[in-house]
């Protein structure tokens, strides 16, 4: 009995420590692209870039994620998650900071193309061993998970901020943020759950699954398009607050990026409280009312143009959307007859087509009108949300 408290003892002790290493892969997926954000309107400055260009080159990062998506489950059963997720940050910290060295247009996209494709694997790994360790605490604990994400993008758009107000040349800003993160990931690492991942997966049980139903296809496309509905909101975040509040508002560069800080961290408190909420009313609710949250809150700001007001229609939108990925990952990753992990690389990967189709439709609808009436894809996709949210959980019922 008293070798099997230890024993006991030793294993929390190490989940609580595997713990903290996963949410530092999480800070560090969420710091680094965000460091380079602050500094996109100084690019397309530089480079002389139309919206619409700016558009397509910031899409690339998004296209690299598409196309090295699919590699990313061969990738994780061959080398596990973890190894996956830290060399994918590193990757990631390289090709960003390239791409602040970029000349043209040309080389800005590659650069990000190749950041982009590290992130997706980097994204389905730290997921997948999120997931892992969650199986082994028996509760959820991948909102928080996600909230450490947005903690970290906050925390790199206020480098990128104070890396501005300083006037710290981009390189010099990029490279010292590829460094530290780097250093963060490689640091975690000997503190990762250790060996293969399907050890412990339930698709170990051997149990045999069937070819999906229509049923199950039809959910599974409407929890990727819930996702890619948050992701298109959180790309207008990323890739244009900061544009639209220095240019169509008329702010300077340093508080420009209030509007993304505003989205990013607004979503860190939605997703702190995010499963006390899907507990008490299901992610079929809450989704819903994230939905009307983001509508009205991106409308109104976008009817009524001014900064305060457009900051605070961002933090609306962030705030509504904060659980709608993680829930969509569970409902995918929970679907019968598929594989496990199956649902989950389908909407990890899927989704990335709101963040590569995002940018360009917008900037092309800015191009031809203004990037306000651009911006209205927003309360779009809160709208989308509020139709499709009948493929998520409702609430459960309470335990007796």
């Amino acid at each position: 009995m008293a070798l099997r408290r230890l024993d006991e003892v030793g294993a929390a002790a190490a989940n609580r420590r595997a713990r903290v290493a996963v949410a530092a892969l999480f800070l560090t997926n969420g710091a680094l692209f965000a460091n380079l954000l602050p500094r996109y309107p100084e690019i397309k400055t530089d480079l002389g870039l139309s919206n619409a260009a700016y558009g397509f080159a910031i899409a690339a990062f998004s296209a690299g994620a598409l196309v090295a998506g699919p590699a990313a489950a061969a990738l994780i059963r061959r080398f596990r998650s973890s190894r996956v997720a830290v060399v994918g940050s590193i990757g990631i910290a390289v090709f960003v900071f390239v791409a602040a060295l970029a000349p043209s247009a040309v080389a800005v996209a590659s650069a990000l193309f190749v950041a982009g494709g590290s992130d997706a694997v980097t994204d389905v790994g730290q997921n997948a061993h999120a997931l892992r360790l969650q199986r082994k605490y028996g509760r959820s604990i991948i909102n928080s998970m996600h909230a450490v994400w947005s903690a970290g993008a906050v925390l790199g758009g206020a480098m990128g901020a104070a890396a501005i107000a300083l006037d710290i040349p981009r390189t010099t800003h990029l490279a010292v943020s590829a460094a530290l993160f780097s250093a963060v990931v490689l640091a975690a690492y000997p503190f990762l759950l250790p060996g293969p991942d399907e050890d412990d997966h339930p698709s170990a049980d051997g149990e045999a699954t069937g070819r999906p139903g229509i049923a199950v296809c039809a959910t599974l496309t409407a929890l990727v398009l819930i996702a890619i509905s948050g992701a298109v909101v959180e790309d207008a975040g990323s890739s244009w607050a900061t544009v639209y509040l220095r240019d169509s508002i008329g702010t300077s560069g340093a508080v420009a990026v209030s509007g993304y800080i505003a989205m990013v961290g607004s979503q860190f408190v939605g997703r702190l409280i995010g499963d006390r909420l899907v507990d008490r009313f299901g992610e079929r609710a809450v989704a819903r009312a994230g939905g009307l949250i983001t509508a009205a809150g991106m409308g109104a700001a976008l009817a009524f143009p001014n900064a305060i007001g457009t900051v605070a229609g961002f933090a609306a939108a962030g705030f509504g959307v904060a659980t709608l990925v993680p829930a969509a990952m569970h409902g995918a990753d929970q679907l019968p007859g598929l594989r496990a992990g199956t649902g989950l690389t389908a909407v990890t990967w899927l989704m990335r087509i709101g963040f590569v189709s995002s940018p360009p439709v917008v900037g092309l609808i800015a191009d031809a009108t203004s990037l306000r009436i651009g911006l209205l894809v927003v309360p779009a996709a809160g709208v989308a949300v509020m139709l499709l949210a009948g493929a998520l959980s409702p609430r459960r019922p309470p335990s007796r």
